[in-house]
């Protein structure tokens, strides 16, 4: 690959980073910009058709209205809960457990977020916890940081098993069926035994990597959100966050292992809170909290009633119940609203289409429950007219640059139909990474699924598009194609910490616009740690296999 075309391939990523993270610009102005630019680089290095940029451009406009879908529902019930005094409720009965904030950290944002993350996925965890957390007092930028910090590991079994079961079991496949490199990867096994090889490969090294990310939460809400900006004063709480970490990746890899990759987000979180929470209420494992930092009920605060608590936490747990009735395969309602999908397929006469179900998006969930729990809420009129008003403004500060970014994403990703003869811009810098490492690929093969998912969004998507490829660099190095799989998985997890479109939506819903670069800038350490981590034991693995 000539060296222009590799700096022409880099150049979208750069505007990305440089624009939101260097100069600083709101992704409102950055992502319009990054958008000409990538489309410029189609057009000329990659000598895109003119109408697969347009196509591409169309394909993600839908994608970014189901996007914006999303976040209006989520922003719905927010406002909703927080005009009813339910957000208060549900602080004061978190401070109830424990007043310490590096407790609520791993009990909302880990557990109750890998909870999500099982039945949902798709950028619902995130959306639902930052404002858990503005509500408990946590900064909206702290908020934000941590949810997207904490959504990772679970993401490699995120709604009820998609990564695997849809997007690393289409990412091998060539047409109808799996590609040579695949059956050569899978030795004489089936698809599904091999499938599930690659998900426990991937859960047992996340008893390493995944373990460890309670104690980042910690330590990055200790020295950069607390008041005492102390890094010992994170270091501190170890013992409490390994102890939940492994409450969680533990349970995972036994799920994963004897039942199928489609449950162990669920029961992995579910076990973890049953541990965790006890151990919180006890203040066992937690040294003393400093009191500017401690989210403790104040003596003028009424006796909590359950009953208040009860119907404050029932749009949550209604939201829960949906979310899995809506996704779980032996239950009709799931093809159902599949089945009511709107699809555009040949756009602009090239192989570009998208299908869009509203009813089955996360949107709609949080719209029924809006609904369903209104006349529970008390709004009067007045109050009812100020949170739709306020959800409205909010979703169309954030529709210019969603607009813009994912169009962007799609052009990149939608690059393989050209006349350069050249693979799509991701996949051309994952080769050029494979070409140049050879048995030290797998340090990197991490990072490619990584690559993937801060393009997309998705980690469905992040091994749908680079299994293939994963497979191909593992097979062509002598190296185990189910371990360099296992570790595109979990960099694809990582990558969703910096996607922009995740950031974006997630700071949309607390309201925290044009701090985009801030945020990418808390959470691209940890996204690297987790992916080199990672690549580090993948290594290790395929060099002793």
């Amino acid at each position: 690959m000539a060296l222009h075309l590799i700096f022409a391939a880099m150049t979208p990523l750069i505007a990305v980073f440089g624009l939101l993270v260097v100069a600083r610009m709101p992704a409102a102005r950055a992502m319009p910009l990054s958008l000409a630019l990538t489309a410029i680089v189609g057009v000329t290095a990659w000598r895109m058709p003119l109408r697969q940029v347009l196509a591409a451009i169309a394909e993600g406009t839908v994608i970014a209205a189901s996007i914006l879908w999303i976040i209006f529902g989520a922003i719905l019930l927010l406002k909703v809960l927080t005009a009813s005094g339910a957000m208060a409720t549900i602080r004061v009965g978190f401070t109830r457990i424990t007043p310490d904030p590096r407790a609520q950290i791993v009990v909302i944002s880990w557990l109750f977020g890998a909870f999500l993350e099982g039945a949902a996925g798709f950028g619902t965890p995130a959306a639902i916890t930052a404002p858990m957390l503005v509500a408990l007092g946590f900064t909206p930028i702290s908020s934000v940081v941590l949810a997207l910090v904490a959504d990772s590991s679970p993401v490699t079994f995120g709604a009820i098993g998609t990564p695997v079961q849809i997007g690393l079991a289409e990412g091998l496949q060539t047409g109808a069926n799996f590609s040579p490199i695949a059956l050569e990867a899978m030795g004489g096994r089936t698809a599904a035994t091999f499938l599930q090889d690659v998900a426990v490969q991937a859960a047992a090294i996340d008893i390493v990597a995944g373990s460890l990310i309670p104690l980042v939460l910690i330590v990055m809400y200790s020295r950069f959100f607390s008041q005492s900006r102390s890094w010992a004063y994170g270091f501190a709480a170890w013992r409490f966050a390994l102890f939940a970490g492994l409450a969680y990746t533990v349970p995972a890899y036994g799920a994963a292992r004897w039942l199928g990759p489609e449950l162990p987000a669920l029961l992995g979180s579910l076990l973890g809170l049953a541990c965790v929470i006890p151990i919180a209420l006890k203040g066992w494992m937690l040294p003393a909290c400093s009191i500017p930092d401690c989210h403790v009920v104040h003596a003028d605060e009424p006796a909590i009633d359950m009953l208040a608590l009860a119907r404050a936490w029932l749009p949550y747990l209604l939201l829960a119940f949906l979310l899995i009735a809506t996704r779980t395969e032996y239950l009709p309602l799931k093809a159902w609203l599949l089945g009511l999908a709107v699809s555009w397929d040949g756009i602009f006469g090239t192989e570009i289409g998208v299908t869009v179900a509203p009813l089955y998006l996360p949107g709609a969930i949080f719209v029924a429950v809006v609904l369903v729990t209104f006349p529970l809420q008390r709004l009067n009129s007045r109050a009812t007219g100020q949170v739709l008003r306020e959800t409205w403004s909010t979703v169309l500060k954030s529709a210019w640059a969603l607009g813009a970014a994912v169009p962007m994403v799609r052009i990149f990703i939608q690059s393989d139909v050209n006349s350069a003869g050249l693979g799509s811009m991701p996949m051309e810098l994952a080769r050029l990474a494979s070409d140049a490492l050879g048995t030290a690929y797998p340090l990197v093969a991490p990072l490619v699924g990584a690559l993937g998912s801060f393009l997309s969004g998705s980690a469905t998507f992040s091994n749908m598009t680079f299994a293939q490829f994963q497979a191909t660099a593992a097979s062509e190095a002598g190296l185990s194609a189910k371990i360099v799989l296992a570790g595109q998985m979990l960099g694809a997890n990582a990558g969703n910490m910096v996607s922009v479109l995740n950031v974006v939506a997630a700071a949309a819903v607390v309201g925290l616009l044009r701090k985009e670069g801030t945020i990418i800038r808390y959470t691209l350490v940890p996204m690297l740690g987790y992916a080199l981590l990672s690549g580090m034991i993948v290594f290790l693995l395929t060099t002793a296999s």
